[in-house]
């Protein structure tokens, strides 16, 4: 089993690690890592392995069986061996662009009070899919709407929960197309907000930033059609 640092620290630019295997498909896997695998509508992460032989370019990361999480080189590579000792450098501008926008879909769920049938991650752009019969009156006053929790700059923290607290509280999920991250008996949660203050929370295993003022100012594209009831509602990072 991999050890996930960015659940600790989603800031982590840098890491040692030491390898504990491969893929048959030719992913590294390591014993910890900075790296977030695919899932969740979040792509997985890129940069640098640092190895005695040299440095090799990881294109993105997946989960691996039993627990483990795969660098996946972007070309063709000798891997490092088992046991060995090497350097992960995230492509940090890449990453952060991931949690900005992955942040700001948490709020479009809050200007949006309507259940999520799907979402996508992107370094500049995201999206989520409503279950939303007719498009909304006016997407100018969600965006202004959705600017100003963001110019709030309100804190963005986790908490864990069991698997029965959550099947005890539904309400919680938002998404109908992804299920909440399982299978260790807990459930983490994303809270947008604290005290009174708090307006979100909700099941997530993705990266975050640490308050809303650092995802910026947004903008969002036109709503889109994408079947009888559902709604396509894009955000766009201003830089």
């Amino acid at each position: 089993m991999t050890t996930m640092l960015f659940r600790d620290d989603a800031y982590l630019k840098e890491a040692t690690g030491r390898v504990i295997g491969h893929t048959e498909e030719g992913g590294i896997v390591l014993d910890r890592t900075i790296f977030y695998p695919t899932g969740g509508g979040q792509p997985g992460d890129s940069g640098f392995l640092e190895t005695d032989a040299g440095a090799i370019p990881i294109a993105t990361t997946v989960k691996a069986k039993d627990g483990g999480i795969a660098l996946v080189p972007a070309e063709m590579h000798t891997l490092p061996p088992e046991g060995a000792d090497v350097r992960q450098r995230l492509d940090w501008r890449r990453r952060i662009a991931h949690m900005r926008v992955h942040t700001a879909l948490h709020l479009l769920s809050v200007v949006i009070p309507l259940p999520v049938t799907g979402g996508q991650i992107g370094a500049g752009k995201g999206r989520l899919d409503f279950l939303m019969p007719e498009p909304p009156a006016d997407i100018s006053a969600i965006e202004r709407q959705l600017n100003e929790l963001i110019a709030r700059n309100l804190p963005v923290s986790e908490s864990w929960i069991t698997d029965a607290e959550l099947d005890a509280n539904p309400g919680l999920v938002k998404t109908m197309s992804v299920a909440p991250p399982r299978g260790q008996g807990r459930v983490r949660l994303i809270r947008i907000g604290s005290g009174a203050d708090e307006i979100d929370l909700q099941p997530c295993g993705g990266t975050h930033v640490a308050r809303t003022g650092e995802i910026g100012a947004v903008t969002l594209g036109k709503p889109e059609n994408k079947g009888r009831n559902n709604r396509r509602v894009s955000v766009l990072l201003a830089d």
